[in-house]
C-alpha cells in the first residue's frame, strides 16, 4: 500500500510532495500553462512550478477565483510569474479562444499540464453536444493540445529545451465499459454509466499520450508527453462520484494529500530523471504499467482519428 512509502527507481514514492520531487531545479526562463489550475492539485501543480521559477499561465473557468489564488501563490512567492486566463473545457470556442490569446502574447510554451477534468456527473451534454465526461476530460485536452503544438515544438526547437505535456489520467482507466471506447454509442444516455464514462474518458488521456508521442517522434520533434494516476484524493473532483465520494470522505486517513497528490504531475513537468521519456504512464512519481488496452497502438490511432471528427468540424 501507498502509505508505506515504497520508493521506486525514480528515488521517490508515493508519499513524496511536489516540492521534493522538484528540488534544485531551476525553472526560470520556462513558460508552462496548467489548466484546472484555481482547485485541488491543479493550485499545487502552479504554485510548485511558480517555486521553481516557471512563469505559470493558469487555465481556469473562473477568473475571479483564479485571481484569488495568484494572489494567495504571490503571498508566499513574491517573485513569482503569474498569469490567469480563461479557459472552459465544456467548449470548444472557449478553448480555440485561449489558445489565440495565448499564441497572441508571443511567450514561448514549454509545459502544457492537462489537469482539469470532471468525475462521474449524470448524463450531460458539453456546450457542443458531446457527452460530457468525453469532451472534457478528452477532446478538451486533445484540442487545446493540437492547438498549442507548434508553439510548442518552436519553443523547444528555439530554447534547445524539451518541452514537456503531462496528462491527468487515473488507474481507474481499467474499469471502463468491457469494448474500452464507445466509439459507436458514445451520446447514448441508455448506455451511459457515470462511472465507467469516467474511466474510458481516462482511458484516453493514456492513449492520447501514445499517439501524440508516435506522431512527434516521427517528425524529430524535441517534445515528449506522458501520463499520470495522481492517487486518491479528496478533492471536489469526486463531488458527483457516488459511491466512490462517499468512499473518500471516510477513508481519507489512506488517501494522499495535496502536494503528494500533485507530486507526479510536477515530477514529470520539471525533473530532469524524465528528460526524453515519453509517451508512458506514471504513478507515485514512478513509470507503471497502464492497462492493456491503454497500451494498444491500434485503439490509440483509432481514437486520433474519432477525435478529430470531433474537435475538425466545430
Amino acid at each position: 500500500m501507498w502509505i508505506f512509502g515504497l520508493k521506486g527507481k525514480s528515488g521517490f514514492s508515493a508519499r513524496s510532495t511536489a516540492e521534493q520531487v522538484t528540488k534544485g531545479v531551476d525553472g526560470k526562463g520556462l513558460v508552462a500553462i496548467v489548466t484546472g489550475s484555481s482547485n485541488g492539485i491543479g493550485i499545487e501543480t502552479a504554485r510548485i512550478l511558480a517555486l521553481r521559477g516557471v512563469h505559470v499561465i493558469m487555465g481556469v473557468r473562473n477568473c475571479k477565483a483564479g485571481e484569488k489564488v495568484k494572489e494567495d501563490i504571490l503571498k508566499k512567492i513574491p517573485g513569482a510569474k503569474i498569469d490567469v486566463m480563461e479557459i472552459d473545457l465544456n467548449t470548444f470556442a472557449s478553448i480555440r479562444n485561449f489558445a489565440a490569446a495565448f499564441i497572441a502574447t508571443g511567450l514561448p510554451l514549454n509545459i502544457l499540464v492537462n489537469n482539469a477534468g470532471i468525475m462521474s456527473p449524470p448524463f450531460t451534454l458539453s456546450k457542443d453536444g458531446i457527452e460530457q465526461q468525453f469532451a472534457v476530460n478528452h477532446l478538451g485536452p486533445f484540442l487545446l493540445t493540437n492547438l498549442l503544438l507548434d508553439t510548442m515544438k518552436n519553443t523547444a526547437r528555439d530554447c534547445g529545451k524539451e518541452g514537456r505535456i503531462v496528462n491527468i489520467a487515473s488507474v481507474l482507466h481499467s474499469y471502463g465499459y468491457k469494448e474500452g471506447i464507445l466509439f459507436d454509442k458514445i451520446n447514448d444516455k441508455d448506455c451511459y454509466d457515470p462511472s465507467k464514462a469516467y474511466a474510458q474518458s481516462k482511458l484516453c488521456n493514456i492513449l492520447h499520450c501514445a499517439e501524440l508521442t508516435r506522431r512527434l517522434k516521427e517528425e524529430g520533434a524535441n517534445v515528449t508527453a506522458n501520463s499520470l494516476h495522481p492517487g486518491l484524493i479528496a478533492t471536489n473532483i469526486s463531488q458527483n462520484s457516488g459511491l466512490l465520494g462517499c468512499y473518500l470522505a471516510c477513508t481519507q486517513f489512506l488517501l494522499k494529500n495535496i502536494p503528494q497528490g500533485a507530486s507526479t504531475t510536477c515530477y514529470l513537468a520539471l525533473n530532469p530523471k524524465v528528460k526524453g521519456v515519453s509517451g508512458e504512464y506514471f504513478e507515485d512519481n514512478n513509470m507503471a504499467k497502464a492497462s492493456k488496452m491503454a497500451r494498444d497502438p491500434e485503439l490509440a490511432k483509432k481514437l486520433w482519428e474519432f477525435s478529430l471528427t470531433f474537435t475538425e468540424a466545430k
